[in-house]
């Protein structure tokens, strides 16, 4: 079927925008936008989906405030309508790469929101991912990353409007074949132990000078993965990137050796291309986002994004995430999730970058992890 896109000069197919170039179920298209209060008084987070072969747009909205996480997850069929809206939900690219319009529209789920999004570095291409296991491709994808701030105002339910004065803000945009979207996953050989070692760490972070990420994926029977780059701020100016060499490291100290392991500090032990040694070290600031309330892993399903729904589906909820590793959910469960993501404060130090800032982490740490002191390998 035709749809607006198809009126312009950037095809790549021979076929309409609304086909892409595999048949993969997993294939998505996805836009992830935080932001949060350098202070520590909230974060919030806000995601739109499209996955053409599951004909799913899918999306969530959460804000953390006064401990209490408020989640909105809605999904709709994708055909006929190409737009970047689902539900409340809606995305406006006023200008590509620089300035975004998000909102939440109003509803039963209390929420409304009105906010600006506005690119303070350029945007950062992180290093393609491409992983086989058992001769299957599991991920082929791409992402970008951007440092920005965020204006705007935010109203929930039993809150005071919120006003956004410049809060800190990251956003990344991802596409490509990822795992468990949409589908469950075929078997195809015995599942890992549970010793198997999973870590996780992605950092988003800026000073007054600079910004950045550091991605460092090291996952059990598969190749590491690291992607890292520093950008000084300013239009044009210097670029500097952050290479993982063989003496780059990660130090966590944790809240305690429970499943899922939640941190308190983190330092990236890196290096730029001249050889100079960078440390980068972040300090838990405030509540951490339950992703699930986003939908990553969750929704009442608890089949996770790209699933089909129906014509329009929405749900919503109240969490409490004031514990540093626990969430009460609404029937009074505590619950430890794996996929949380922190707000920040960051420290940098040497290579001529000190600064202090802050920053966004996913942390994730399963299992036997050597490389941290962990599991049946620690002393």
């Amino acid at each position: 079927m035709l749809t607006p896109m198809d009126d312009t000069l950037w095809h790549q197919l021979p076929t309409t925008f609304d086909h892409v170039g595999t048949s993969d179920p997993r294939f998505f298209d996805r836009y992830w936008f935080t932001a949060s209060d350098p202070n520590g008084a909230g974060t919030l987070q806000f995601t739109l989906g499209a996955y053409q072969n599951m004909n799913v747009m899918d999306g969530g909205f959460v804000a953390i405030r006064g401990g209490r996480q408020h989640n909105l997850r809605v999904s709709r069929a994708l055909r006929p309508r190409y737009e970047t809206a689902c539900g409340p939900l809606r995305v406006e690219v006023v200008e590509p790469l620089e300035r975004v319009r998000l909102f939440v529209d109003p509803g039963s789920h209390g929420i409304e929101a009105e906010l600006e999004w506005i690119a303070i570095l350029p945007a950062q291409e992180e290093a393609a991912r491409f992983t086989r296991v058992r001769g299957r491709i599991v991920e082929e994808s791409r992402r970008f990353d951007q440092i920005g701030a965020c204006n705007g105002w935010l109203s929930l339910p039993g809150e005071v409007r919120i006003e956004l004065d410049d809060w800190w803000a990251t956003r990344d945009h991802s596409w490509g074949v990822r795992e468990r979207l949409g589908i469950e996953e075929p078997v195809t050989g015995p599942a890992a132990p549970p010793s198997a070692g999973s870590l996780f760490a992605f950092l988003f972070f800026s000073t007054d000078s600079l910004g950045g990420h550091v991605q460092l994926a090291q996952f059990s029977g598969r190749p590491d993965y690291f992607t890292a780059e520093i950008t000084r701020r300013g239009r044009g100016g210097e670029t500097i990137e952050a290479h993982l060499q063989s003496r780059a490291s990660l130090d966590v100290s944790f809240h305690d050796d429970a499943s899922p392991r939640r941190f308190r500090t983190a330092r990236f032990d890196t290096s730029l291309p001249d050889g100079s040694e960078v440390q980068i070290q972040a300090t838990a600031l405030g509540p951490s986002v339950d992703m699930q309330g986003l939908g990553y892993g969750g929704y009442d399903d608890q089949k996770g994004l790209g699933v089909y729904r129906g014509e329009e589906h929405v749900e919503h909820d109240i969490w409490d995430v004031s514990h540093p590793t626990d969430v009460i959910r609404p029937d009074g469960k505590a619950v430890r999730p794996i996929h949380r993501i922190q707000p920040v404060r960051v420290s940098l130090r040497g290579g001529g970058l000190d600064g202090e800032g802050t920053g966004s982490l996913t942390m994730i740490a399963e299992g036997d992890l050597p490389q941290l002191g962990l599991g049946s390998s620690r002393a």
